[in-house]
């Protein structure tokens, strides 16, 4: 969907293939401190975005647990939630902006 420079949006709940009712997008170079706080629980980051500039990464929680997470490559493009603190199953669509 991403690599597709027609796509300007991402229905998340269309792609994603399990209970979710939040979802948390992070830019690149995100310090871990900054992810916990805003997803309000401890979360060791297995992508290290913190020092990455290639990847948004995007966080999926279930009744206040993190359930599954996803590196999405830039491939020259922005992400926003269209200034939602989060994406939830009603509200899920995840915004590209091409360069």
């Amino acid at each position: 969907m991403v690599k597709d420079d027609n796509n300007r949006e991402i229905e998340v709940d269309s792609i994603a293939d399990f209970k979710w009712d939040k979802a948390y997008l992070f830019e690149p170079y995100s310090p871990e401190e900054h992810i916990e706080k805003q997803l309000g629980v401890k979360y060791d980051d297995p992508s290290n975005i913190s020092s990455r500039d290639d990847i948004y990464l995007i966080v999926f929680l279930h009744e206040g647990k993190v359930v599954q997470y996803a590196e999405i490559n830039r491939q020259k493009g922005y992400f926003s939630t269209r200034g939602k603190e989060y994406l939830s199953p009603s509200e899920d669509v995840l915004m590209i902006e091409r360069q």
